[in-house]
């Protein structure tokens, strides 16, 4: 965690939340809940100490963090706003004896379009993520979609043509566009 702010000292609070957005039991944050001064960075240690997960695909998890504003009471001059900003970061857990590569999984995604929607099947075990979706000329939202698993996405008007969308590699760059296979 860095502080860039030249002035501001901030209270963060860290935790993992599941993909229903609960906060899990299975991490232990280090440190869960610190001050950050201006020009200062901290590091957070994330121990997993849950049961097993899948050997055969990745698993998700979100890292949220809290940055909450300190406030100087003796410069507070009538009303005031404080607002606390929370950053939300996809966490994946990778198991290491995966036989493919996550640069490949893309290119293994299928796509159909059928009765307004857009099924698409991810037969990796990598989660994809994507980005400048579209169905023909129809934005569609980003999304993820789980490995070995398939995602329906509803088309805004029930639109049709070919699907085309970027993806979020490993370091967090979009890739080339691509059309899906049908």
């Amino acid at each position: 965690m860095i502080n860039s702010s030249a002035d501001n000292t901030f209270l963060i609070q860290s935790w993992v939340a599941n993909v229903e957005g609960i906060k899990s039991p299975d991490f232990i944050l280090t440190p869960p809940l610190f001050v950050i001064h201006p020009k200062k960075e901290n590091t957070l240690r994330i121990m997993y100490i849950g049961p097993d997960l899948p050997a055969d695909r990745e698993t998700v998890f979100y890292l949220n963090s809290k940055a909450i504003p300190s406030v100087d009471k003796n410069k507070l001059q009538g009303n005031t706003l404080q607002i606390a900003t929370q950053s939300v970061i996809k966490l994946f857990i990778r198991p290491k004896k995966l036989t493919s590569l996550s640069v490949d999984a893309p290119k293994t995604l299928t796509c159909r379009t059928e009765n307004g929607k857009v099924i698409i099947t991810n037969p990796s075990p990598y989660y994809v993520s994507l980005v400048q979706f579209f169905v023909g000329g129809t934005r569609l939202p980003n999304s993820m979609v789980a490995p070995k698993n398939t995602l329906t996405v509803d088309i805004p008007g029930g639109g049709s043509g070919s699907v085309k969308f970027q993806t979020v590699n490993d370091f967090g760059a979009n890739t080339p566009t691509q059309i899906c296979s049908h």
